[in-house]
C-alpha cells in the first residue's frame, strides 16, 4: 500500500466520481483508477461500485474509509511536523514574561525548550502587567505568560499553565513565625510593604477590607529586591506569589480566610498565524509537568 493510492482512495470517496477525483489530484484518470485497483487488490475486495452514478462505496470501502483516514491524518502531520523542525533553524521566539512571575517554575521549561528544537532564538521580554496587551496586539510579541485576573482584550486567548498562591513573607522574630497559615484578619495594623507592581493588589486589599484588617503602608516600590530587603530589615511585611525566589531568612506563610490563588496563564492573539518556534514551544508547555 502506497501513500498516493490512499490520496486517490480519499479522493474519490469524497467526490464519487473518478474523473473529479483525477483533476483534483492533478493525475489522469487512468492513473488514478489504476492505483485505485491496486490497492483494492492489497485489501482485497472492491472498494467502490463503479456500475452506477455517481460512484458509491462498497462495505469494504465504508470499512476502509476512516482507517485509511487516520493513516493519511498521521502523514499529513508527520510532513508538517518535520517542515517545521527545518524550519526552526535560528527562528525567533518572542516571549513576553510577566515581572512578578519568578522564575522558579519557569526554569526546568526554558531547559528543555533550549534542549528540544535546536536554532530557536528564544527572546524574553520582561515588563509589568499593564503593557503586554498592546504589544500582543501589535505583533511585538508572538506570545506572553502573565498572572492577570482579567482585564485583557476579547482577542486575546488564554492557556492555564498552573496556579499559585499567595503568602505573607515576614522577617525573623515577627510574629507570625509561630502560625502555621495566616488569616487575612491577622494582617490588621501590620506594618506593611507595598509591590506597585502587584496584578491582585486590588482584589487583596477588598479581602483586608472584608476582614476588618486595616495596614500601615510603610514603603512602596516596583522593585522586588527593594521589598524584600526591607522585609529582611524588619520594616514590614509584604503580600507575594508563592514561587518567589525568596531571600535568606525571610519567612512565609499561606495566606488564608480568603485565600488567594493567581492563574499564570500562557497568552495570544486569536486568529493569528504563529512561528513554527511558538508552536514548538506550546507542544512542551502544554505537556510539561508544572508540579515538577
Amino acid at each position: 500500500m502506497e501513500i498516493h493510492q490512499i490520496r486517490y482512495f480519499l479522493a474519490v470517496s469524497d467526490a464519487l466520481n473518478f474523473t473529479k477525483a483525477a483533476a483534483q489530484c492533478n493525475v489522469s484518470q487512468p492513473a488514478l483508477t489504476r492505483a485505485t485497483q491496486k490497492l483494492e487488490e492489497e485489501l482485497g475486495g472492491l472498494l467502490f461500485h463503479r456500475d452506477r452514478s455517481p460512484a458509491s462505496l462498497t462495505e469494504l470501502g465504508r470499512q476502509m474509509a476512516p482507517v485509511l483516514q487516520q493513516i493519511w491524518d498521521g502523514v499529513t502531520e508527520a510532513k508538517e511536523r518535520a517542515k517545521e523542525f527545518s524550519e526552526l533553524e535560528n527562528a525567533p521566539l518572542r516571549l513576553g514574561v510577566m515581572n512578578t512571575i519568578g522564575p522558579r517554575r519557569l526554569v526546568g521549561l526554558f531547559r528543555r525548550f533550549q534542549e528540544c528544537p535546536p536554532g530557536v532564538d528564544l527572546q524574553l521580554h520582561e515588563a509589568g502587567p499593564k503593557n503586554f496587551a498592546e504589544r500582543l496586539l501589535d505583533g511585538e510579541l508572538e506570545a506572553a505568560m502573565l498572572g492577570i485576573p482579567d482585564n485583557l482584550p476579547e482577542r486575546c486567548n488564554r492557556l492555564q499553565l498552573y496556579e499559585e498562591r499567595f503568602v505573607v513573607a515576614f522577617p525573623p522574630g515577627h510574629r507570625f513565625q509561630k502560625l502555621n497559615v495566616v488569616p487575612m484578619a491577622e494582617m490588621d495594623q501590620e506594618y506593611y510593604l507595598r509591590r506597585t507592581t502587584c496584578e491582585h493588589i486590588d482584589f487583596l486589599h477588598k479581602c483586608l477590607e472584608a476582614a476588618g484588617a486595616e495596614l500601615r503602608i510603610r514603603h512602596q516600590s516596583p522593585r522586588e529586591d527593594w521589598i524584600q530587603g526591607m522585609i529582611l530589615a524588619g520594616m514590614g511585611v509584604a503580600f507575594m506569589p508563592e514561587f518567589t525566589p525568596f531571600l535568606q531568612g525571610l519567612s512565609t506563610r499561606l495566606v488564608v480566610e480568603p485565600e488567594v490563588t493567581r492563574h499564570i496563564e500562557l497568552v495570544t492573539v486569536a486568529g493569528r498565524r504563529f512561528s513554527p518556534a511558538y508552536n514548538a514551544f506550546l507542544r512542551l508547555a502544554t505537556h510539561y509537568d508544572w508540579m515538577d
